[in-house]
């Protein structure tokens, strides 16, 4: 049933199944990019510390990607805050602050950084 798929590397369960492109552990639910895919080219390492950032609805992120905001968000300083349904695209993954995760520009606000939680892949 496991055709050379790796362990899962937080609780050593030898049970994992591919779901798209991830490998997911069924006994701890720890979802991972595998090594040997290596298809993607941008994100290559595939070191076992990379960070997996998923939008509001499971899907994973990554740099380039097109999201639109899921619901409205207030910004400081201006009267009008960001609508739901507001598309963003080009997004920049970070290690943001506070769990804002995505570097972004939006028109009519320019950049600014937003959380994974908020948005969906479009």
């Amino acid at each position: 049933m496991n055709q050379n798929l790796p362990p899962c590397p937080t609780c050593s369960c030898e049970y994992t199944y591919e779901m798209d492109a991830l490998v997911v552990c069924p006994e701890c639910g720890h979802e991972w990019v595998p090594a040997e895919g290596g298809t993607d080219g941008a994100e290559g390492g595939g070191s076992p510390g990379e960070r997996v950032v998923k939008d509001s609805v499971g899907n994973v992120l990554r740099d380039g990607d097109t999201v639109t905001v899921a619901k409205a968000l207030k910004v400081k300083g201006s009267p009008s805050g960001i609508k739901a349904g507001t598309k963003v695209r080009n997004i920049r993954l970070v290690d943001g602050v506070d769990g804002h995760d995505i570097n972004c520009k939006i028109d009519g606000f320019g950049a600014m950084q937003l959380k994974s939680s908020v948005v969906k892949k479009a």
